[in-house]
């Protein structure tokens, strides 16, 4: 099973990372890498573009969006036997970044039938 585990920006996140957290989340990222079970994972630009499609229109806004109050800042994609593991993998990233949001998905590719097709 696939997960998206995506990381939000709901202003929790006070300053710079110190060195020992990096380390932290180095040594955790190593460890989900050598084991197969992280896929990818990336920060992403705080404003983006936003596409909107109506009517057969294609409008492109650029951000930041000051409206979005949990902006999508992070993200991991890891492949997992159950959803009950890729949350026990997010606690273990928030225990090392500490205070923040952020949001499962399961994904679902075409080897994969979206629940209820």
């Amino acid at each position: 099973m696939r997960f998206m585990m995506m990381t939000t920006d709901d202003g929790a996140q006070q300053g710079e990372p110190d060195e020992a957290m990096m380390a932290e989340m180095g040594a955790f990222i190593a460890e989900m890498s050598a084991s197969g079970v992280l896929l990818a994972t990336g920060g992403l630009e705080p404003g983006g573009t936003r596409i909107k499609a109506s009517g057969g229109k294609v409008t492109l806004t650029d951000g930041p969006f000051a409206e979005a109050k949990e902006v999508v800042v992070g993200f991991a994609l890891v492949e997992v036997r159950s959803r009950e593991e890729a949350i026990e993998l997010s606690r273990r990233f928030f225990q090392i970044v500490g205070d923040g949001e952020g949001v499962i998905q399961q994904v679902f590719g075409p080897e994969d039938a979206a629940p209820g097709t």
